[in-house]
């Protein structure tokens, strides 16, 4: 049981290592300059609706 144990710890240690470590750029990469030549994403609102409770909607008067 007590290696059991110990090989659980030891796990969690190396998992915490290897999350740690920087990530390695691959070699075949693209350089940097080709990505900053692409136009910047724009979002778009998709909600323009304003909400407004029932109980306003039916205490304000009707013109």
């Amino acid at each position: 049981m007590k290696k059991l144990i110990a090989a659980l710890v030891v796990g969690l240690f190396a998992t915490g290592a290897f999350a740690q470590a920087p990530a390695a750029p691959a070699a075949g990469t693209a350089p940097a300059a080709t990505d900053s030549a692409k136009p910047a994403k724009t979002t778009k609102k998709k909600h323009t609706k304003k909400h407004t409770s029932k109980k306003a909607a039916a205490s304000t008067p009707a013109a």
